[in-house]
This record gives structure tokens, C-alpha cells and sequence, in this order.
């Protein structure tokens, strides 16, 4: 099943230009095809082309359906991103296919990539719900720096993934099922251990994902994955 992403089908029975030439200039649809939409706000939409040229594509929605969340709690990953934007984009694309509600970028001490354009992993995210067919858009926050993003007020259980020495039990062992969650994951270098005592006065628990070393994206995957079957 094809889907389109269309945010503001609600007040704008149109496609967006993107989205339209993909539409009628890849796929070749034209008027009288069915179509299934999202607005990436709980909702699938079955509509019929009802105009289409090049650069628009006008529908008539026939039916609005609407998506159950996968969990009643908000999963929310806040890593430091690579120096290689390849894994950043493959870490979104990955975990968006698993489930989660929110990506924050964090510019840490040791972070080798200070600053981080989100206009392409938005489109990654976009593709991956569309691919896995969610009716939901994670949100997708700028790079913000880790001291003041972890004085940021947040309800949820907290957590901080290291690797340093010390007392870590595994974060599957310490998620609690339905409850809001936040998963900090640090850069190739890890956070230093300024920062970890920060986060920890704060109210985040340090956690270990396992036995294995493993790379910034792959830590941040574990983490989303751990999240998301836990409130399966």
C-alpha cells in the first residue's frame, strides 16, 4: 500500500507539491485512482484523485480512519549525534520503523558533530512512517546543548546510558511499562564524567544496554527498541 504524507489534509483537500510529483510524475496515478493519506496526527485518510498534473494532485477523501497509539506513554531519545550523518540517518529511519515519540539532538562535550540540519532526517522520518504505516510523525527537535537540555523538566522516568565504571542495571530491568520515558545516549566519546554526575543529580538513573560496546547509533536503536516492546 502506497502512502502519501499529508499534514494538512484536514483544511486542504491537496497533496503536497513533493508529494503530488511523486504521485503522478513516479507512480503515474491519475484522476479516478484510489490513494491512502496520513496527516502524521493519528489518522489514515482513503481518498480518490480527483485532478492531478504534474505539480498537483488533487484528492476527495472517502473515508478517515483513525490509528490507536502503540502505547498510552510518550518514548523520547535524546542522543548525541555522529560525526558520520549516514548513521544519524539511519538510526531515524530504523527507529522510526520500531516506534518512538520524540528525537532530540544533544551537542555534549565530546560530541564530534556540534551542529546537525533536521530538514533530511526529517524526510527519512516521514519515509520510514509512511514505509511502516504509521499514522503517527515522531517529533524531531534541533540539536540543543546538554546542560540545558537536562534542566529541561520532564515527568517521565530518566535515564542516562555510559559507560563508566559503576552500579548499572539494565534498562530493561528499570523501564516501567506505560509510564513516559527518557533515554539520553551519548556521542562516539561518551558524555564525560562531569556530565553523567550532572544527570544524575538531576533525577536521571544510569542505565547499561548491555554487555557489548556498542556505537552511538546502534546504543540509541537498543534503547528505542528496549522502550517500544516493553509497552508493546
Amino acid at each position: 500500500m502506497q502512502v502519501f504524507y499529508t499534514p494538512d489534509i484536514q483544511t486542504k483537500n491537496e497533496l503536497p507539491e513533493e508529494e503530488a510529483q511523486h504521485c503522478t510524475r513516479v507512480l503515474r496515478l491519475t484522476a479516478g485512482d484510489e490513494i491512502t493519506l496520513t496527516d502524521g496526527k493519528g489518522y489514515f485518510y482513503q481518498a480518490t484523485i480527483s485532478a492531478a498534473n504534474n505539480k498537483r494532485c488533487l484528492v476527495t477523501i472517502k473515508e478517515r480512519t483513525f490509528q490507536e497509539p502503540l502505547w498510552p506513554c510518550h518514548l523520547h531519545i535524546a542522543m548525541a549525534p555522529t560525526k558520520n550523518m549516514d548513521r544519524n540517518e539511519w538510526f531515524a529511519e530504523k527507529a522510526t520503523e520500531i516506534g518512538f515519540d520524540e528525537l532530540t539532538f544533544l551537542n555534549s562535550r565530546f560530541s564530534e558533530r556540534k551542529q546537525i540540519k533536521t530538514e533530511r532526517i526529517e524526510k527519512i522520518v516521514i519515509s520510514a512512517i509512511k514505509q511502516s504505516l504509521k499514522a503517527r510523525l515522531p517529533k524531531l527537535n534541533e540539536m540543543i546543548d546538554f546542560n540545558r537540555f537536562i534542566k529541561q523538566e520532564f515527568k517521565g522516568q530518566k535515564f542516562i546510558a555510559h559507560c563508566y565504571e559503576g552500579e548499572k542495571p539494565l534498562l530493561k530491568d528499570v523501564l516501567r511499562k506505560g509510564e513516559d520515558a527518557l533515554v539520553l545516549i551519548g556521542p562516539e566519546g561518551d558524555f564525560s564524567e562531569e556530565e553523567v554526575s550532572k544527570a544524575i543529580e538531576l533525577g536521571f538513573t544510569p542505565v547499561s544496554l548491555g554487555k557489548s560496546r556498542l556505537r552511538t547509533e546502534t546504543a540509541a536503536l537498543v534503547a528505542c527498541h528496549t522502550m517500544s516492546q516493553l509497552n508493546q
